[in-house]
């Protein structure tokens, strides 16, 4: 069975956790749906007042508002799991998405999308006695570093868990260019740089901190390879976005069903970043030079040049989660091509856990005197 995840007081049933996706692909209906199948629920915070259609300012200030619904609805009582956030530290409200998820008692926040180097802080002045876990997503061993270092120094803490994202994900990457297909900046060598850095930390500090592996997971077996690098648990997006709970409309969900390998590409953000997505029409018509004229209600993220973008990609986003594909695409994972079907998250869990069961049985055929240590066998 797939191990257990501990963090700090807070006991996971099963080790993966769902990517948070936005705009809108993650919100309540699928995060309650994997809790309750045993593993952690993501909510993405980004652009839900303007999913919800307050496109104007009212709708910047009503994220915190409508993810304070989600939290709720996925935290109602009949749900049994654990409930994250997954907060961009590159959104411009950042602060008020965070006072939000603690308030309302989320399970860990994830911080992406830059160094959360105030978040402790930031979550002590909301509530001291705050039970909300605090995780963070890396894509280097040196951004752990700096996080472990800065958060100890000023605040006397370390993270509670961390995620370590290759290139191989869906959406934004924190990588360049020239990394992305660089086999020295494959997960599966970042993971075990992540690792040692992470250890010392925790040795020093006599903490506990679980390293989670994200970035083109998609089988039981692919979760079995990482915990043998070392990782504590895995994160995966685009393996739940082809299940009828995810949140996003049936027609964005057949774009993952139908995507072939070369329709799978890499594009410029207007927020500055490589993306991965499915190549679909918009994304062509962009890339021919055309321009997509939108105003600009409130930059939502710090990054955007809004005057100089050709698109504005919240609505693209927003487009693509209603079905709306031709004027929008799709983030997506680097094997999201392997998808063929769209399944009910207990029957991924299933595919994933007998995935995972073979791949243990074979290690236990080749030496079963070391399947306690098979985690670390290569660190």
């Amino acid at each position: 069975m797939l191990p257990e995840l501990k963090i700090g007081n807070l006991e996971v049933e099963k080790a993966i956790i769902q990517g948070g996706m936005g705009v809108g692909i993650s919100l309540s209906g699928l995060a309650t749906a994997v809790a309750n199948e045993g593993g952690i629920g993501v909510i993405s915070s980004i652009g839900i007042g303007y999913l919800k259609g307050e496109r104007n300012k009212k709708g910047f200030s009503s994220n915190a508002h409508y993810l304070r619904d989600e939290i709720r609805r996925a935290k109602d009582g009949s749900t049994r799991g654990a409930i994250g956030v997954n907060i961009m530290v590159a959104i411009s409200d950042f602060d008020e998405l965070v006072k939000a998820s603690i308030e309302e008692k989320a399970d860990i926040i994830f911080a992406g999308a830059g160094l959360p180097l105030n978040l402790p802080g930031l979550a002590r002045t909301i509530d001291p006695e705050t039970q909300t876990k605090l995780g963070v997503i890396v894509s280097s061993a040196r951004a752990a570093n700096i996080i472990c270092q800065s958060w100890h120094k000023k605040y006397h803490c370390l993270p509670d868990i961390i995620v370590v994202e290759g290139p191989k994900a869906g959406g934004h990457l924190g990588f360049h260019y020239d990394q992305i297909f660089d086999p020295n900046y494959s997960l599966e060598k970042i993971l075990p740089e992540v690792w040692h850095t992470v250890h010392q930390f925790a040795q020093q500090y006599k903490k506990e901190i679980p390293i989670i592996a994200a970035g083109g997971i998609f089988t039981g077996e692919d979760i079995y390879q990482f915990m043998s690098l070392g990782a504590d648990g895995v994160q995966m997006g685009t393996r739940f976005v082809a299940t009828h709970e995810c949140d996003a409309e049936t027609q964005f969900k057949e774009v993952y069903v139908n995507c072939r390998e070369d329709q799978v590409s890499i594009i410029t953000s207007p927020v500055g970043l490589p993306g991965r997505v499915i190549k679909t029409e918009f994304i062509q018509q962009i890339e021919a030079g055309h321009r997509k004229p939108f105003t600009c209600p409130w930059k939502c993220l710090k990054t955007c040049n809004f005057k100089e973008a050709p698109y504005c990609i919240a609505e693209a986003l927003i487009n693509a989660q209603q079905g709306k594909m031709e004027n929008g695409f799709a983030f997506a994972g680097s094997n999201v091509y392997k998808v063929d079907r769209i399944i009910s998250v207990r029957e991924l869990f299933r595919e994933l856990e007998i995935g995972f069961d073979l791949s243990v049985a074979q290690y236990l055929e080749k030496d079963p005197l070391e399947f306690g240590n098979f985690r670390f066998v290569n660190l």
